[in-house]
């Protein structure tokens, strides 16, 4: 079973869960209620949610756009709209009471949607090295919208499952799609060093200060 098989069947079982949801909530859930006062601290973490989910997917875009990279715009697009999709769809179905009784759209998150569907496709495309911090700052994101009361915890995983799921199934390795490939090579400086000889003071030798030096040649196709 592949990577992308496990990602549907994710999806499947996320829209399980939300149908279930939606049949178990009473008509309480529903009634309007007052909103749940929120400390300094609390709302300074939504904030920086909020900033953070839009910064990373902005930050990204850019990103594509300045390497060119028009094969993974079209992946980030498809996951994007497939991500979005999902989330807005379960938002509307499942009804949802948030835990600060805001509004009624609680699962699952957006925002950790978002950043994980944004975080999912930095590792996928480019590898671990943008990977990991973009992970910590989705993960930073969930945590701040269960700290925050605008998500039960249940809806950030749902969330994060299915931005992830939605990256692993549209994105593929930039590396590998454009045939990157690094080498060692030896190679000599390109003119030689004169020097005097020992044997012969007066007359220089053209090859005795030659030396040889090792580096990495990378080649790169489109």
């Amino acid at each position: 079973m592949n990577v992308k098989t496990i990602a549907i069947i994710i999806f499947c079982a996320i829209f399980c869960f939300g149908g279930a949801k939606a049949q178990i909530l009473v008509p309480d859930d529903y009634e309007p209620q007052i909103p749940v006062a929120i400390s300094s601290t609390q709302k300074a973490v939504r904030t920086s949610t909020d900033i953070v989910a839009l910064a990373l997917p902005v930050a990204t875009l850019a990103g594509v756009l300045i390497m060119q990279d028009w094969e993974g715009l079209k992946e980030g697009l498809f996951t994007g709209v497939t991500a979005a999709g999902a989330t807005y769809m379960l938002k509307y179905t499942v009804n949802e009471r948030r835990p600060d009784r805001s509004d009624s759209h609680s699962f699952p998150s957006g925002h950790t949607t978002v950043a994980f569907a944004t975080a999912t496709f930095l590792q996928r495309r480019y590898g671990w090295k943008v990977g990991v911090p973009a992970y910590a700052l989705s993960v930073y994101v969930g945590w701040g919208r269960c700290f925050s009361k605008k998500h039960h915890w249940w809806d950030v995983l749902a969330g994060a499952a299915i931005g992830t799921a939605s990256a692993w199934i549209f994105t593929t390795p930039f590396a590998r799609k454009h045939e990157l490939s690094i080498a060692p090579v030896s190679f000599l400086p390109p003119s030689p060093a004169l020097v005097s000889s020992p044997d012969c003071p007066h007359k220089s030798s053209l090859f005795s200060g030659l030396t040889s030096s090792v580096g990495f040649s990378a080649s790169l196709k489109f």
